[in-house]
């Protein structure tokens, strides 16, 4: 089969391109601009253009398939040749349902923690024997590829993001996946460009939780009272509500309580008791036993970014996050602080999304970092400008934030100046963003902050 990516060089994009290589396809892509870690994948493989920029010639009768991508425009050049020669056209979550339709398909959607339960039920059901497709949206340490697609494999496990889809079909991601055991791991507003009030986000989760079938399994967060009211509207397929798992701290390691005895972990806070809790019932739905999960989830490391530790000393500790929305930040911080209760915590964080960047939008972090002992929040004003949006001032956001304990910064080398200044000794760093606060080697600053 024969398929060409417009937009091949997406996260998203670039890793299903490698798969479907990787499964004897033949593969061919454009893109306007194309960086690392994509652009060293794709040439690894023999995938990446030989030019930048998008040519309509490259579109052939010959093509099976077009896989579109979110980045590419409805004028796109190579898009409209596609339509005009009635080549059959895919968005990424389209695609990725015709290659699991036959599957038993276990999709992830929520407004946080998604990433990290796609990657616990992926770890558990490879320690178990359980084969499985997976497509997750962030690098896990031991995985080049973030999207595997096999004919062999009976479950596909995919991380199912409510963004849209592409740009000529406006509909969530997940709504495309047909889920047989969905997940929702919690609602808190985003993508405010898309979702211009609240009651149309919550919609979109609704409608996913419909689509379970009468012999599926919905899992959904217990401690969420918005997802508890919308789920109570669901009935035609068997309920989970779960909670974060029994547990306690002893010396920095979280221990869980089970009827088998204690199980240590590698991970940590109270959101991720959580999200262990779902990718339990996900992997139990598909035959795992609860001996079986315990043992495996006691070697999860965690995902990439996601309360991962970059640099440690005896008494420093260094971790970095891709916490950017008010419940993910509130969360990572409230973690961080609960398992280190005798040291200080400086944390840190870059305003990036366009939701984020918001005025209006600020608001919904009163209170987020308040336990930590110093927080700083940084934005760019190019990237205000860039995403088109109004100036935004640091007396905004230090009063959106609120706390004496913050401080707001529009410049990065200042921000880095006070971070580098700070007393380490008996100290944790938590550095969040979907971002890099403007290219900050964030493992080479741990390195040098815990050395200090």
């Amino acid at each position: 089969m024969r398929v060409h990516f417009i937009a091949i060089g997406g996260s998203a994009m670039h890793n299903l391109a490698i798969a479907l290589h990787l499964k004897g396809y033949e593969v061919s892509g454009s893109d306007d601009e194309i960086f690392n870690p994509a652009r060293g994948r794709l040439e690894k493989y023999g995938l990446l253009p030989s030019a930048v920029g998008w040519n309509p010639d490259r579109i052939t009768k010959d093509l099976d398939a077009i896989i579109l991508g979110m980045h590419a425009r409805e004028d796109n050049p190579e898009l409209l040749r596609a339509k005009e020669l009635g080549i059959k056209i895919y968005s990424y979550p389209e695609f990725l349902y015709e290659q699991s339709k036959d599957k038993i398909r276990i999709v992830i959607g929520g407004s946080h923690g998604k990433t990290t339960i796609t990657s616990m039920i992926i770890h558990v059901l490879q320690q178990n024997g359980i084969d499985c497709d997976y497509m997750v949206g962030a690098q896990l340490a031991g995985f080049e590829v973030m999207v595997k697609l096999t004919e062999t494999a009976k479950v596909m496990v995919i991380e199912g993001d409510e963004y849209l889809t592409s740009p000529i079909d406006r509909r969530p991601k997940f709504h495309l996946y047909q889920p047989t055991v969905g997940i929702i791991s919690g609602i808190a507003w985003d993508h405010v460009n898309v979702f211009p009030t609240f009651d149309i986000y919550v919609r979109q989760f609704e409608i996913f939780a419909e689509m379970i079938p009468v012999d599926g399994t919905y899992i959904y967060c217990a401690d969420d009272e918005v997802l508890c009211r919308m789920s109570e509207k669901i009935g035609q397929c068997r309920k989970i509500g779960y909670t974060a798992h029994a547990h306690r701290i002893e010396n920095g390691i979280t221990k869980l309580q089970t009827p088998a005895g204690e199980v240590p972990l590698l991970i940590f806070g109270r959101y991720n008791l959580a999200n262990l809790n779902a990718a339990k019932a996900a992997c139990e739905a598909v035959g795992v036993t609860e001996a079986g999960f315990y043992k495996a989830i006691s070697t999860f490391k965690g995902a990439s970014k996601r309360l991962e530790l970059v640099a440690k000393s005896p008494d420093c500790s260094v971790y970095k996050d891709f916490a950017h929305s008010p419940s993910k930040l509130k969360a990572t911080v409230s973690a961080v602080r609960e398992q280190f209760p005798d040291r200080r915590l400086v944390a840190c964080m870059e305003l990036h999304t366009f939701s984020s960047l918001t005025e209006e939008f600020l608001k919904q972090y009163a209170g987020c970092m308040s336990v930590a002992d110093e927080a700083m929040v940084y934005f760019n004003p190019q990237a205000v400008a860039h995403k088109k949006l109004p100036p935004l001032h640091c007396t905004a956001v230090a009063k959106a934030f609120g706390g004496e304990n913050l401080t707001v910064y529009e410049d990065s080398a200042k921000l880095l100046e006070r971070i580098r200044t700070m007393e380490s000794h008996g100290t944790v760093f938590l550095l969040m963003s979907s971002g890099n606060f403007d290219g900050v080697d964030l493992d080479a600053l741990g390195k040098e902050l815990v050395e200090k």
